[in-house]
């Protein structure tokens, strides 16, 4: 039985497809192979759900009403650096290098093998993942240190105390360092039932490691997305 810890560790895929056939499809045969996955018809919904979730790779159509997945995906490189695999019934080598000019990561031409895409987003969300700390690597924040393995954090060689909620959100910063979350995401990953929650625990993570916590430095907020943690380096 899949519980709700268990579905959170599942990478988050999001398939943008205007084809509602093909979406349901890929949706259903994404989620027995692994995935959790929603789905968007456009470029809008797609941009509306970003907003609640932190996707660990997109799936995108270029044929679309409106904005089409070039566009999408080169606008959403400005400010993101999430795995993207282009689906398009045009595979001709022009066609895969304009994909990759926009900021693809991948180009996968339709029709296609269920099982290679499959694989196919696999290796790029492996390629994606941030380096898992090493035992006693510790996060540098100024004159805060964080010891992750420990879940221990020391602020001008004194020992802070933090709650065992507080431990867990900084040890997943930790964990992502520079990637950014909502609380939504947040929310799941850690057990949390309020977004409010997540709030009050950033704002006591801040007055635990900020010199400014009115003006942080290293716990960030992404405007339109939740949070990020900066820090000085991993050593």
């Amino acid at each position: 039985m899949s519980t709700p810890a268990m579905q959170a560790e599942k990478p988050h895929l999001l398939v943008v497809d205007d084809d509602e056939r093909l979406r349901a499809l890929l949706q259903r045969y994404l989620t027995t192979s692994g995935f959790r996955v929603s789905a968007a018809a456009d470029a809008a919904q797609a941009r509306a759900l970003m907003k609640s979730f932190a996707f660990d790779l997109l799936i995108v159509d270029v044929m679309m009403p409106g904005e089409t997945g070039l566009e999408f995906t080169q606008a959403i490189r400005v400010h993101s650096q999430v795995p993207i695999l282009i689906l398009t019934a045009r595979g001709g080598p022009e066609d895969r290098i304009a994909g990759l000019e926009h900021g693809a990561d991948d180009y996968l031409p339709k029709p296609f093998e269920p099982r290679e895409l499959v694989l196919r987003c696999s290796a790029l969300i492996r390629r994606a993942a941030p380096a898992p700390l090493q035992p006693h690597r510790e996060v540098m924040m100024g004159e805060a240190v964080f010891d992750p393995e420990r879940g221990e954090l020391r602020r001008k060689g004194k020992h802070v105390r933090l709650t065992s909620s507080e431990a867990a959100l900084l040890k997943l910063f930790a964990a992502n360092a520079g990637r950014p979350f909502s609380r939504t995401d947040l929310c799941t990953r850690l057990g949390v039932a309020l977004e409010r929650s997540i709030d009050v625990q950033v704002t006591r993570l801040r007055r635990k490691i900020e010199e400014d916590p009115k003006l942080p430095l290293y716990i960030q907020t992404v405007r339109g997305v939740g949070y990020v943690l900066v820090p000085d380096r991993i050593a």
